[in-house]
């Protein structure tokens, strides 16, 4: 007995001693983080300082000299990011090791303390085996009688503490393991924005370099590049964006769309737009239903989950004074159900949950699931509820999967999904909407 309690103070002791080494090694990685931050710091002010002199050069008029030191503005600008994410990585490294050490740290206490707890338990068992009076008769004398009795409580406490300890040990140990995961997205986040900002670099390094040939010909070369610019800027705007089951509208205005949805849920409008195209893809492989001439087999009543889906489309359809049976409907898609509707592909009884909302944002009231504008704010809705309005690669690819499959969304099958929203949204900002935005249109 008096063997059990020494190794429940030894215990004690090691848990003491890994608490203090614990705290010696997050001293050392405070300090560490205090440097980055302050490094950090200085690269943000930096970054602001470059944006000031970005806004004074382009109030000034138009000239190749100006528009070169823009460019060469925007460069600098994009290479502090750089150096800043690198910064942010940095620490997040720092903080992976660290979450990663105490979550090891935690898993061994928990281990050591289920191997004492088994020892404690099969002493108690041993003597829980005898009886009272068996105890009694065993001993010489009454005052190692009671010693015993004694040692026997002093057990059942420390099962107790035990327990306690233990599970506090696995709760503390979840919340390591929710940190990690947090910083582990931070870091990806961090390294994606690292190639954004890099290809933006190399844009820009380019376009400079155009400029400067320009520069050591003529003057008047300038106005062909503005010409240019204006052409480039005004193709894109034209070009047709493609919508499921509704007609395709031109790029300026789906990106006018998405600019005010992103203005009333905070997600990004090239994202957006990059679900919608995704979506656009995918109907070419599932299908529509419910067309003039389609059989009967690919009306609604026999492709939307009666319970679910009837009731809130005929509310729908007739508000807005449409046909049921002329609306085009996505097709069922293996062994689930069909009836999505327009470009943002809402069921019925979802497209009901955000109705009003769509009408505060668009002003349409009833919200038609087959407008562009209305189906490109259902979108945007839908995907701030999802998180994606924090930003950032990993809650938008979340975002992007949990539209496509639901409470599946982790599931490898579906990833495809989220991959190619995020190359789509990519390509939209890239060379849509930046170049947009450069040309100043």
């Amino acid at each position: 007995m008096k063997l059990l309690s020494t190794r429940l103070i030894t215990l004690c002791i090691i848990l003491g001693l890994l608490v203090s080494s614990s705290a010696f090694a997050q001293g050392a990685v405070d300090q560490r983080e205090a440097k980055l931050r302050a490094e950090l710091s200085q690269v943000e002010e930096e970054i602001a300082e470059q944006q000031v002199v970005l806004d004074v050069q382009k109030k000034e008029s138009g000239s190749i000299q100006r528009d070169i030191s823009i460019l060469t503005s925007q460069i600098n600008k994009a290479k502090l990011n750089i150096k800043s994410r690198n910064i942010t990585i940095g620490n997040l490294g720092d903080g992976i090791k660290e979450k990663t050490s105490t979550i090891a740290s935690l898993e061994d206490q928990v281990a050591r303390g289920k191997e004492s707890l088994a020892k404690i338990m099969r002493r108690t068992d041993e003597v829980s085996a005898f009886s009272l009076t068996e105890i009694m008769l065993s001993q010489d004398n009454l005052s190692d009688f009671f010693l015993d009795i004694d040692t026997f409580a002093i057990i059942n406490n420390s099962l107790r503490t035990l327990f306690e300890e233990i599970s506090d040990i696995k709760a503390a140990t979840e919340v390591e393991r929710e940190a990690l995961d947090g910083k582990r997205k931070q870091a990806i986040d961090a390294r994606v924005d690292i190639e954004a900002q890099k290809r933006v670099v190399e844009r820009r390094e380019d376009q400079k370099q155009d400029l400067l040939h320009v520069s050591k010909k003529k003057e008047a070369g300038y106005k062909e590049v503005i010409a240019e610019r204006s052409k480039r800027a005004a193709e894109i705007r034209s070009t047709l964006f493609a919508l499921r089951d509704s007609a395709a509208i031109p790029f300026g205005d789906a990106l006018r769309f998405a600019e005010e949805a992103s203005a009333g849920t905070g997600v990004r409008p090239a994202f957006i737009l990059g679900i919608l195209k995704q979506e656009s893809n995918l109907g070419e492989n599932v299908g529509t239903c419910n067309r003039l001439g389609d059989p009967a087999s690919k009306g609604w009543r026999e492709i939307m989950k009666p319970t679910r889906d009837h009731k809130p489309y005929l509310r729908i359809v007739n508000a807005l004074g449409f046909n049921p049976d002329v609306m085009p409907l996505s097709c069922p898609w293996g062994n689930g159900w069909g009836g999505a509707m327009g470009p943002s592909q809402f069921i019925p009884s979802t497209w009901a949950i955000f109705e009003k909302q769509i009408a505060r944002i668009t002003g349409n009231s009833p919200a038609n699931p087959w407008n562009p504008r209305d189906a490109i704010t259902a979108t945007a809705l839908f995907l701030s509820d999802l998180g994606a309005d924090e930003g950032g690669y990993s809650a938008e690819n979340e975002a992007a999967l949990r539209y496509y499959a639901g409470g599946n969304w982790w599931k490898d099958k579906n990833a495809f999904y989220g991959r190619g929203v995020m190359a789509k949204a990519q390509d939209i900002q890239e060379n849509m909407i930046d170049p947009l935005k450069e040309f100043g249109q």
